[in-house]
């Protein structure tokens, strides 16, 4: 062949087979905002005809190749971005544009809700804090996290750890929830949030306002809802986590989850350590008490048509250290007091779909905790220790909390009328030699009925009652209000109105709590409090294609008769006991803007002030005392590093505590306002298989804030400074590392 011949015959050859590779059939999967292909997206096929599934994974710019023989359905998933769903055929190149997520408009919610459904659908205003957020604030715990939000006040407790305030609210007021289960433990009235972690979280939702209706006692000032890792796309996965904080903080927690055809099961567990910190650390007594903390969690799901059955247990113990003082004359030996808390729940969730478009939901729970005190007299010469002789030094009262909670409701969207009935049946069982005769129960069982009407595509209307029987106290019959008006497009409005009830816990009518720093008296003569609550939301907003913007106004106001609170009964001793005060009410608003440049620059600003006026009829000072807030949250993005900044910013200002004297004198407190600050930076690497952080939190350097007024009698809360209250243990910094593996 002559070299003219060999020449158009190989760029014939090189021709078929260019011709052919463009040909081949691919899928693109790129961003829907900035038109960029997205690198590892996860795909999935299935067979329409046989079934048979297939994964893939997309290359550094976005695109693999279709392999189907016969017609499938297509899911695209990826962090960050809405599922995307179509089906294609063999030999079809497909340009897949992926949504990104934005402002959690269209995160799907589930507290107090018909059925699961999109947060701008919901008729409840609903604060969603997403993984992403937990992840760039490093929060470890529930109380880390919710401190810089709006209109929320963190506090902590050297022993009882930290607790928060909503709407002006104590803890108290709050339900808190995982997973729909209520929370069993409280210390003095508060759940201790630092025992809430957050290495097997999803998504927190977060409802402020009454939902006394549907959630009963302790939800005067709304619901915090803490939802665990549901595996929904991935064959397998696993996940493991480190952190190190400077103040001798160290953390590990991993996880492991598994599905196959209708099964699903999961298993987590966690240990973190806190050596402990005082400001000034010049004994063997810390300000910020030592803290081992186990946990364990394990959950397995059984899913096939409109059925879904979940079991899950999870257990958690702590250990917190309460080291005392070298004793005088020599100095060599110490009285040490360990405190143990072990909580542990069980829970069966199964909902299913009956009779078409009715849907019923199914929640049972067994929930154990208990507290133990024991003293020992520590004689550092020899490295020995012996439990002390005296019986007031050693110290158990456990509680027993069963649920159970079934909701039947007809919910179709744009339909005229749908409703929801149900019971929620609770008892709790407290028993010890603090309790007084040793053992006391109080059972809750009530019925609630709401109805969805909605006579436009844009009004929506739900009016709840509630009706309850509770053992200790005659329960009025509780009701509410919800109306959600789309004005227009992009504007929206939410108003509640609800009567609310809370009766008084086994804690405050029966236990005598002791520690280090409290010695609380319950008191069975109180009464139940009673609550009148609204709210109302405005909110707009905005999206451009690669830009968006919006704004939120909140409004409240709380009214507390017969409102329970803590009173001096001896200042010498420190006795406190809790009595009912004539009334208590909060009012308040928070404004919030939010702007995004997708997707490299978020930026969250927020101001909000929240009023109290507690108090005796009799009292002539009693007058609303305001605290007014501040916060700044900003993301960016250095997309030619793929380095990650966030700088969280708050400023809490002067707080007021009121509280009664020995002679019934109204004895108040502000607490001076103090600024936060949070900063960290992150970045994945190897597919997003390892992502690194670094930060500093309390860029303030905030220990102990300062107490004004009737200090005398405010050391129930500072720990004994009697003129200051710990906020924070100074500025200090961390190294995060996580390694995450997942099989689509």
């Amino acid at each position: 062949m002559s070299k003219p011949r060999r020449l158009i015959f190989l760029m014939v050859f090189l021709g078929y087979a260019l011709t052919g590779r463009g040909q081949e059939a691919i899928i693109s999967v790129k961003d829907a905002r900035s038109s960029e292909g997205v690198p590892f997206a996860h795909i999935q096929l299935e067979n329409l005809v046989s079934h048979t599934r297939q994964t893939l994974t997309t290359a550094i710019d976005g695109v693999a190749t279709n392999p189907v023989k016969e017609r499938s359905l297509i899911s695209v998933t990826f962090v960050g971005y809405r599922v995307y769903t179509d089906t294609i055929s063999p030999g079809q190149s497909k340009t897949i544009l992926l949504e990104p997520t934005v402002y959690n408009i269209d995160e799907v919610v589930i507290t107090g809700q018909y059925k699961p459904q999109a947060v701008d659908k919901s008729i409840y205003r609903v604060k969603v804090i997403g993984a992403k957020q937990i992840e760039q604030k490093a929060s470890t715990n529930l109380g880390d996290l919710m401190a810089g939000e709006l209109n929320i006040r963190s506090s902590n407790d050297g022993a009882l750890g930290s607790k928060i305030t909503l709407q002006g609210l104590g803890g108290e007021h709050i339900k808190f929830l995982i997973d729909g289960v209520p929370v069993i433990g409280r210390l003095n009235g508060n759940i201790d949030l630092g025992q809430l972690n957050l290495y097997n979280v999803e998504h927190i939702e977060v409802i402020e306002g009454p939902m006394s209706v549907i959630y009963g006692s302790n939800a005067l000032a709304g619901v915090i809802n803490i939802i665990t890792k549901d595996n929904k796309y991935t064959a397998y996965s696993t996940t493991v986590n480190s952190y190190v904080e400077s103040v001798g903080m160290y953390n590990f927690s991993a996880d492991a989850a598994l599905k196959k055809n209708r099964w699903s099961g999961s298993v987590a567990g966690a240990r973190n350590f806190f050596q402990g910190y005082s400001v000034v650390d010049s004994s063997r007594a810390k300000r910020w008490k030592p803290k081992r903390q186990y946990n364990a969690d394990a959950s397995l799901q059984y899913s096939y048509k409109d059925l879904k059955a979940r079991a899950s247990v999870s257990y958690f113990n702590e250990l917190l250290l309460d080291k005392g003082n070298l004793r005088f004359p020599y100095y060599e030996t110490a009285f040490d007091s360990y405190y143990y808390t072990n909580r542990l729940t069980t829970k069966l969730n199964i909902n299913t779909r009956l009779f078409g478009k009715r849907n019923l939901s199914i929640l049972g729970s067994y929930s154990y905790y208990d507290r133990i005190k024991n003293t020992y007299f520590n004689d550092l010469t020899k490295l020995e220790k012996s439990l002390t002789k005296n019986p007031s030094d050693h110290d158990t009262s456990n509680f027993d909390q069963y649920l159970l909670r079934a909701e039947f409701s007809k919910s179709e969207d744009n339909s005229l009328f749908n409703y929801q009935l149900g019971i929620d049946l609770n008892y709790e069982h407290g028993a010890g030699k603090r309790v007084l005769d040793h053992t006391q129960a109080i059972g809750d069982y009530a019925a609630f009925l709401s109805m969805k009407i909605q006579p436009s595509l844009r009004l929506l209307l739900q009016p709840g009652l509630r009706y309850s029987y509770n053992t200790k106290y005659h329960a009025p019959l509780v009701y509410s209000l919800n109306l959600k008006w789309d004005m227009a497009q992009e504007l929206s409005m939410r108003f509640s109105y609800a009567k609310g009830f809370r009766a008084p816990s086994i804690k405050e009518l029966y236990l005598e709590f002791v520690d280090v720093n409290h010695n609380i008296r319950g008191n069975e003569n109180l009464k139940a409090e009673n609550s009148h609550n609204l709210n109302l939301a405005l909110r707009y907003h905005h999206e451009k294609p690669t830009y968006d913007y919006g704004a939120e106004l909140n409004v409240f106001y709380n009214n507390i008769s017969n409102s329970i609170s803590l009173a001096v009964v001896d200042l010498d001793k420190a006795l406190y006991t809790y009595v009912n005060v004539d009334n208590m009410v909060t009012q308040g608003f928070q404004l919030n803007f939010n702007n995004r440049v997708y997707p490299w620059l978020e930026i969250k600003l927020g101001v909000g002030e929240t009023g109290r006026r507690q108090g005796l009829s009799n009292d002539q000072n009693n007058s609303f005392v305001y605290s007014t807030d501040v916060m700044s949250n900003l993301s960016y993005l250095w997309r030619k590093t793929d380095l990650n900044f966030s700088v969280y910013y708050k400023y809490n200002g002067a707080y007021p505590e009121v509280f009664l004297g020995a002679n019934d004198e109204v004895l108040r407190t502000i607490m001076s306002g103090y600024h936060t600050m949070d900063f960290s930076v992150s970045k994945w690497f190897w597919h997003r298989r390892i992502n690194a952080q670094i930060g500093a939190k309390n860029m303030f350097n905030n220990t102990n804030i300062d107490i004004k007024g009737d200090t005398s009698g405010g050391g129930i809360h500072s720990g004994g400074s009697g003129g200051a209250s710990p906020v924070g243990w100074g500025r200090t910094y961390f190294v995060k590392l996580m390694f995450s593996f997942k099989k689509f």
